[in-house]
C-alpha cells in the first residue's frame, strides 16, 4: 500500500477514535443561574379576636391573642406586641364597644373600661343620651316590626284632635341602640320583638322626643341603609310641611 493511502487511513482512525472518546465522555452539564436568597419579610405580633367577640361582651385573656402580621402593612390604630407586650392583660376585663370577628385587630377605641356601669351606659358615645320610647309590639308604630338595633330612623309625632290629624316629622336619621333587651341581632334573627325603643339622641333631641311622646303619638320610619348618611338629623323634616289628616284624606301643609 501506498504511504499517501496509509496517512490517510491514519488520519482517518485518529479522527473516529476521538469521536467515539468525546461521545463516551458525554455532554457538558448545562451552567445553572445563581439563584437569588429568599428575600425575608419583616412581621410584627398585632393583638387580634380569638374567637367572634359580639358587642357588649366583657373580654376574658381567652378572648384575645397575638397574630403575625407584616411590619409594613400594620396601619395605626393596631396594638403591636413590641409597643405593649400586656395588651392582652391590659384588655382583659373590658367592654366590646363594636362586635369583633375571628382574626379581626383589635383597636383601643372599640374596648371601654365599664367599672361597674351599666352596659348602655359604657357604649353610648360621648355628649349623647340613650332615651327609651313606648312602641307597639305588632308593629304598627316600627315598620312592622322590621327595625333592629343599629339600624337608622325618623321620628315620627302624630296629634290627633277633632276632625283633624297631624303627622310630623321631628327628627331624622337616629340610631337604635335596642328593642326591647335586645341590644344587637343574634343568631339570623330577622325581627325582634319588645315594647320599647331606645334610641341615640342629643341633649336637645331628648327634650324633643320626651314633649312628643307627652303631646302624640311616637312612630318610627325605618330608613334605607343608602340615606344612612342623610342630613343634619335636628333640621331634616322640618322643610317638608306637615300631614293633616281631615276626615280621612291626609294632605300636605306648609309648617307653622
Amino acid at each position: 500500500m501506498k504511504p499517501a493511502r496509509l496517512a490517510v487511513l491514519g488520519i482517518a482512525i485518529l479522527s473516529g477514535g476521538a469521536a467515539a472518546l468525546m461521545m463516551g465522555r458525554g455532554a457538558p452539564p448545562p451552567v445553572l443561574a445563581p439563584v437569588p436568597p429568599a428575600t425575608t419579610v419583616a412581621m410584627s405580633d398585632v393583638l387580634v379576636a380569638a374567637g367572634d367577640l359580639p358587642l357588649g361582651q366583657t373580654l376574658r385573656a381567652g378572648d384575645l391573642r397575638w397574630q403575625p402580621w407584616p411590619a409594613e402593612a400594620v396601619p395605626p390604630g393596631f396594638i403591636k406586641r413590641a409597643d405593649a407586650p400586656g395588651a392582652i392583660e391590659e384588655a382583659t376585663g373590658s367592654m366590646a364597644r363594636n362586635a369583633f370577628l375571628a382574626g379581626e385587630p383589635i383597636r383601643r377605641e372599640k374596648l371601654i373600661k365599664a367599672n361597674g356601669s351599666g352596659f348602655m351606659s359604657a357604649i353610648l358615645p360621648s355628649g349623647m343620651r340613650a332615651v327609651a320610647i313606648s312602641i307597639d309590639t305588632r308593629g304598627a308604630t316600627s315598620a312592622g316590626g322590621f327595625i333592629l338595633p343599629n339600624d337608622r330612623v325618623d321620628v315620627l309625632r302624630t296629634v290627633s284632635g277633632g276632625e283633624e290629624s297631624l303627622t310630623e316629622t321631628i327628627l331624622g336619621n337616629i340610631r337604635v341602640l335596642a328593642i326591647g333587651q335586645t341590644i344587637q341581632e343574634r343568631g339570623g334573627e330577622k325581627v325582634v320583638a319588645g315594647e320599647t325603643a331606645t334610641l341615640e339622641l342629643t341633649p336637645a333631641q331628648a327634650e324633643t322626643v320626651t314633649l312628643a311622646q307627652k303631646t302624640g303619638q311616637i312612630s318610627l320610619a325605618l330608613r334605607s341603609l343608602a340615606d344612612a348618611q342623610g342630613a343634619d338629623p335636628m333640621r331634616e323634616g322640618r322643610d317638608s310641611g306637615l300631614t293633616v289628616v281631615r276626615y280621612g284624606v291626609p294632605k300636605q301643609a306648609a309648617r307653622p
